[in-house]
Formats: C-alpha cells, sequence, structure tokens
C-alpha cells in the first residue's frame, strides 16, 4: 500500500467520530468504527465507516486524558451520558471520541523493516488521535467499507 494513499485515507476522517475499535473477532485485523458526517447543506448522508487495518501485529492504546482530568472521571455516572452529564469530569457515556487531532502515517520505523523484512510484505505505522485516545497499529493493508449504522461487531452467539 501506497503510503501517500493511506495518508489520503486517513485525512479523509479528520475530525469525525470513532464509536469502536478493537481486534475483530478472528483476532488478525485491527478495526476502527468511525461516525462520519457533513454540513447538512452538502446533501452528504452520514456514514458508519469501517477502516480495517489488515495484518496488524501491533495495537498500543493509550489514554490522552490528562491524569488530573482522570482524577475527577472516576465516577460510574459517568460512564451513562444522562447520569453524568451534570457531574464534574469526562463523561465517558458519550460513547465516541473525536477524531482530532486526528490520523497520519508516521515515518518509516525499525519496527515496520523488520516486520517488512521477515514477512516479506510491506508494513506501515499509523498513529490515530482522538480528543481521549492515541492509538498506534502496525500493519500491512488499509480497507475502507461502510457499515450499518449501529454496527456491533461482536455479537452474541
Amino acid at each position: 500500500m501506497d503510503a501517500a494513499v493511506l495518508e489520503q485515507m486517513l485525512d479523509e476522517i479528520f475530525d469525525q467520530a470513532v464509536v469502536h475499535h478493537g481486534y475483530t473477532s478472528y483476532m488478525r485485523d485491527y478495526e476502527v468504527i468511525v461516525h462520519a458526517t457533513a454540513d447538512p447543506r452538502t446533501g452528504v448522508e452520514p456514514a458508519c465507516l469501517r477502516y480495517l487495518f489488515r495484518y496488524c501485529v501491533e495495537a498500543r492504546c493509550e489514554s490522552s486524558v490528562p491524569p488530573e482530568t482522570w482524577r475527577v472521571s472516576l465516577d460510574d455516572r459517568l460512564i451513562d451520558h444522562e447520569t453524568g452529564a451534570d457531574l464534574d469530569g469526562y463523561v465517558w457515556g458519550v460513547k465516541w471520541h473525536s477524531l482530532y487531532p486526528g490520523a497520519k502515517v508516521l515515518p518509516e520505523s525499525e519496527a515496520t523493516r523488520q516486520w517488512t523484512q521477515a514477512v516479506g510484505i510491506d508494513f506501515h505505522e499509523v498513529r490515530i488521535e482522538t480528543d481521549a485516545q492515541r492509538l498506534t497499529l502496525l500493519f500491512s493493508d488499509l480497507q475502507v467499507s461502510e457499515v450499518p449504522t449501529g454496527y456491533a461487531p461482536f455479537t452474541a452467539d
């Protein structure tokens, strides 16, 4: 996958809403589900997009919420929007994170070189930053598809 094409695909979701991320049920690929909207005047309908990072050999997620905010955000009422809306602290219950400052392709690293050499296909590293989390993925390919609104990647059998 060409790095410029990858960068363009990631630019298209700048400042949208991440509603889910995690490894797929078969545990090889990593998906990021984005709810994308546009100004209603454009006539572009909202869409739920699945960014599937294929052959994902590493996924790191860390909080970007500062410790002082965490300290005042431990109340379980904050995991529900209705009960947390009037409390001080970070309201986790909004159930989405703004994709800001956004996603970018990182420069080639020792890790990407090692995986490329070991497996025989190109690997890339991407950093996805939201208002609450930083996600770093090491993968080979990216596929984007539309999924139904409310898409649930894991369903009970």
